[in-house]
């Protein structure tokens, strides 16, 4: 073998060493995780990555029956991993970490289960249905001292954190506008599953249509953005476009949030007609149009010019790879993180005060 051929194998070795490493973090086991509930469209997540070898499903609680046996997860794992009660099955398979995909009424079930036990939570956005849920949780993962971490698609996009870092770095000046677009055709115009759906359009299991839904998005983003700042006031329409279909909820969301030194519109929305999930960002020496999870336009110096943005390094590029570094303490996780307690907190206040005002059609003073 000669010296070139060697070279080659023994980067290609040092690549699935790396690869290996950072898939199962630095003790090389996986995060014992554990699974409540099987009826959010999200499933797929845990279901694509299950032969990854970063995590081990311990256990799954499905309250259903019927869900509990036909389910995405059913032919992958051992029968013996499900249960009917979350209780039981949390204190016979100890999981270090329990990812929810409930209706978001049960977040604050599954929160009230997990924090004594002393187990981390990540549940999908958002965070819970009202303050109320939101506030109970809170205090319930501080006082046991658990992660309760929330997962968002857009947390993961490469362009949105390249955003970020250009902000920082003054490349538009000081933002003044945030439009941010979330949608898609609507949950029954894309086939959503009905298990997903049942809740999905429920007023109280899912707090809200559209505005909960995809609102979450742009509210998310913007307490990221705008870092310090609080904001002032929350001002709403709530439309039912297609009342036919979605009759107990909204399928049409505006927000805007007024901050100190910036207006946020964010347009969440059942009615899209195609899937959407960018972002527009306006400053006073230019503009960042976040267009896909990898492309972005930016203005600066008078041009307009498309960027590829750069891919995101592992754990923060994955939110099983990050879930499992928060735990094992590999990371922090900062206020300002996305994913954060404190961030999905403010989150979940700009939603209620966004419903209040819908059915008040009244601004609402937050700070």
């Amino acid at each position: 073998m000669n010296i070139h051929k060697i070279t080659r194998y023994l980067l290609m070795l040092c690549t699935f060493t790396f690869l290996t490493l950072t898939a199962k973090g630095q003790d090389g086991e996986p995060l014992r995780l554990a699974v409540a509930g099987v009826s959010h469209g999200h499933l797929w997540e845990v279901i694509s990555r299950l032969d990854r070898g970063d995590f081990k499903i311990v256990g799954v609680a499905e309250k259903d029956d019927y869900l509990r046996e036909h389910n995405g997860l059913r032919d992958k794992l051992d029968p013996n991993l499900f249960y009917a009660d979350l209780g039981e099955m949390l204190d016979k398979t100890h999981p270090e970490a329990v990812i929810v995909y409930e209706p978001i009424y049960d977040h604050l079930r599954v929160v009230e289960a997990c924090a004594p036990r002393g187990i981390h939570v990540m549940v999908e956005k958002p965070l819970a249905v009202n303050n109320e849920h939101a506030t109970r949780m809170a205090s319930l993962a501080r006082e046991k001292n658990i992660l309760l971490l929330t997962n968002y698609e857009t947390t993961w996009y490469n362009t949105n954190h390249e955003a970020f870092r250009l902000i920082d770095s003054g490349a538009i000046g000081k933002i003044d506008r945030i439009n941010v677009y979330d949608g898609h055709q609507g949950p029954f115009e894309i086939n959503c599953g009905k298990e997903f759906t049942d809740w999905l359009t429920d007023p109280v299991l899912n707090g809200g249509g559209a505005v909960i839904d995809f609102g979450c998005y742009g509210a998310n983003l913007a307490t990221r953005l705008m870092k310090d700042e609080k904001p002032l006031s929350v001002y709403a329409v709530l439309r039912q476009n297609k009342p036919n279909l979605y009759p107990k909820v909204d399928d049409d969301a505006t927000i805007i949030v007024e901050y100190p030194s910036a207006t946020v519109q964010i347009m969440g929305s059942w009615c899209w007609p195609m899937g959407r999930k960018d972002m527009h960002i306006y400053g006073d020496k230019g503009y960042i149009y976040q267009d896909t999870p990898k492309e972005m336009r930016i203005y600066t110096n008078g041009k307009e010019h498309q960027e590829i943005a750069p891919s995101l390094n592992a754990p923060y590029n994955d939110s099983f790879y990050f879930l499992k570094a928060a735990v094992r303490k590999e990371i922090d996780v900062p206020p300002t993180d996305l994913s954060s307690l404190e961030n999905n907190l403010m989150v979940v206040r700009i939603l209620d005060a966004a419903i209040q005002s819908a059915k008040s059609k009244a601004v609402i003073q937050l700070f």
